[in-house]
């Protein structure tokens, strides 16, 4: 049996209303004419409660095209291409469900060139952009869970960095580094800019222990032609370089009382003078440090000023010793060999199970830089795609041997009986892999609670006694 459309116009609607895909016609006036059955699946809205209504029951949020139907039909020529204007639009079902459209729609002109209405089409993406977001969200958990930005690490110590980096890249405050050399720090700063609202302005960092006291005032501040000996041209300096972004000072324990007295007045009036200027600029600048060095015992001391130190401290984040997150180690190690592969282009893959362990074992005095430096050492030995024992440096492939005077004193300290009711001293490699990790979890607890036992027992689950006692024995006082 042949379809007639000619002779059965009606055909052609019950066609269309098996269809999945809804359709509708709107009069010049912008109000509904028609509206398909597979319009009224898609938005609840049966074809009695639309036709003749105005055609505002399309409009939604972040509505593209729709949310303007009756503008497009007073003027139609600038929205259109083609004579068809694509659409796509998030609105509200007759339920109240949120719902993902996406469609044409069709200015329709009679035989006198008049505006007789328009015609359009939608097709109900809803599935589709909740399966999407729903794969992005599990993939953006995934990355965080092994990474934030360029740093890695899945460990407890590190998962609890990348939480609170994410909230200092959330606000503008200064932020505060430590940790020891090699762990990370300037990555960390790289990684608050890159995911923070300055993220499309500079990002400049700058070591203070290597630039000479004399020219450091002028490499932060700048100075002006005639300044100094041999200040030939004005010069610019990192404040106003890194204006509108991050300016990451690394080793600022390093810095002289008199420099830190000038930076305390950029950060509190917000502008600089240049070296032999007498007119000061405004700056617009996230500061970001960082040290290696007990800035208290720097106080105590002389040598750092106490209103600078609470200046700068505003929000720390420490970055943990790569032996407080071996676990990390074969991760990271993966990391540098893919990264290195490319660099020499050289295809090694994989590392030797009694050479990982080593590396597990080792104590890594230069933290993630350490580690890095040895796996690009291995690749100038390496001989096919496995990293052997042979190929690590030998301070890694050979274990160091205490000296004499240091095996005499260890000797006599183990030999050395404890008094009545002391407790033996605490030794993080007394502790098996289980109680490390016990360990680690009890430490993220108390950072999360600020130190507050009582709080961090809760999140634990276990109770206040059972909390002291972990504490006194993982030596967390």
């Amino acid at each position: 049996m042949e379809l007639d459309f000619r002779k059965d116009p009606s055909i052609l609607g019950r066609v269309l209303d098996s269809m999945a895909i809804g359709f509708f016609t709107v009069d010049a006036g912008g109000h509904f004419v028609a509206w398909s059955e597979g319009a009224a699946r898609i938005t609840g809205y049966d074809r009695s409660e639309v036709v003749g209504q105005a055609c505002t029951l399309l409009e939604g949020q972040n509505c593209k095209g729709f949310a303007t139907l009756k503008d497009m039909l007073a003027n139609p020529e600038p929205c259109v291409v083609d004579g068809v204007c694509s659409q796509e639009c998030k609105l509200l079902a007759k339920d109240g469900h949120e719902i993902y459209i996406h469609g044409n729609v069709r200015v329709v002109f009679n035989d006198d060139g008049q505006l007789a209405g328009a015609v359009g089409c939608f097709t109900d993406l809803t599935e589709f952009v909740l399966a999407n977001e729903k794969i992005t969200l599990l993939e953006e958990q995934t990355r965080r869970r092994d990474a934030f930005e360029r740093l890695v690490g899945r460990s407890v110590p590190m998962q609890e960095v990348f939480r609170r980096l994410r909230l200092a890249a959330q606000s503008d405050v200064t932020v505060f580094l430590s940790g020891e050399s090699g762990t990370g720090k300037e990555l960390a700063a790289s990684a608050i800019h890159s995911v923070s609202d300055r993220r499309e302005m500079p990002f400049i960092a700058i070591n203070c222990s290597a630039i000479p006291e004399t020219l450091l005032e002028s490499e932060l501040f700048g100075h002006v032609k005639g300044a100094f000996t041999g200040a030939t041209r004005d010069k610019v300096g990192v404040f106003q370089a890194a204006e509108g972004g991050t300016l990451f000072l690394d080793e600022i324990g390093d810095v002289s009382p008199l420099i830190q007295l000038k930076l305390l007045r950029v950060l509190q009036e917000r502008e600089v003078r240049r070296v032999g200027d007498d007119q000061v600029m405004k700056v617009d600048v996230r500061l970001v440090t960082a040290t290696n060095r007990d800035l208290k015992a720097l106080i105590q001391s002389g040598d750092f000023r106490e209103d600078f130190y609470y200046r700068i401290h505003v929000f720390e984040v420490h970055l943990p010793a790569l032996r407080e997150r071996k676990e990390d180690i074969p991760l990271l190690a993966n990391r540098f060999m893919e990264e290195l592969s490319q660099i020499h282009h050289q295809r090694v893959t994989a590392i030797a199970r009694d050479t990982l362990q080593r590396m597990m074992d080792y104590h890594w005095p230069g933290n993630v830089r350490e580690l890095r430096n040895a796996i690009e050492h291995a690749f100038v030995t390496v001989r096919g795609d496995t990293i052997t024992m042979f190929d690590l440096p030998s301070e890694i492939r050979t274990p160091r041997e205490t000296s004499a005077p240091d095996a005499r004193r260890a000797e006599a300290r183990s030999a050395r009986p404890l008094a009545q009711g002391a407790e033996k001293p605490f030794e993080l490699n007394d502790l098996t892999p289980k109680q490390r990790a016990d360990r680690e979890k009890v430490l993220a607890a108390l950072n999360k609670t600020d130190g507050n036992k009582t709080a961090a027992a809760k999140l634990l689950g276990i109770s206040r006694v059972t909390m002291w006692k972990k504490v006194r024995k993982y030596g967390l006082n």
